[in-house]
């Protein structure tokens, strides 16, 4: 199974998100780059909690909003969590190093960027761009973006 046999997908709770990362990280190989969309209290963080803890993680993963990225040393898999909300240019993400993290742990790991519109020009084409979309009535639809060319 590829991960983008994953998507679409719809959940109502925490759980059933922490579910699809799951199965999502197993698919993963590292050296991915998975740009998750949406709005603020989509879920993006919540989705990679789950991630983190599906490859191996045990700490806490909170946002990175005003620290920009957090490293996740998991089991199988490092996790580097980026979060560019308050990033307003590419000039400035090179500033802080984000071209490093989008090569996590020399390709052995894999780095989650909230916000990824921030750095559209870094991405690569193999990035797997994740939309997640509120449903008024409280779920969340997943869905694989058009620009996502690599199969996982």
């Amino acid at each position: 199974m590829s991960a983008t046999d994953l998507f679409p997908a719809l959940v109502e709770t925490a759980g059933e998100t922490h579910a699809l990362a799951a199965a999502l990280a197993a698919t993963l190989r590292g050296g991915e780059i998975i740009a998750l969309h949406g709005p603020l209290g989509a879920g993006k963080t919540e989705f990679t909690r789950g991630l983190a803890r599906a490859l191996g993680y045990r700490g806490d993963v909170t946002s990175p909003t005003f620290s920009l990225v957090h490293e996740y040393p998991g089991a199988r898999l490092p996790l580097c969590h980026l979060d560019l909300y308050r990033v307003e240019t590419v000039e400035e993400a090179r500033r802080f190093g984000v071209e490093d993290y989008l090569d996590y742990d020399e390709g052995r790991g894999v780095a989650v960027v909230e916000w990824p519109e921030r750095i559209a020009p870094l991405l690569p084409a193999s990035t797997l761009h994740l939309t997640i979309e509120p449903l008024p009535d409280g779920r969340r639809r997943f869905a694989v973006g058009a620009s996502s060319t690599k199969e996982f």
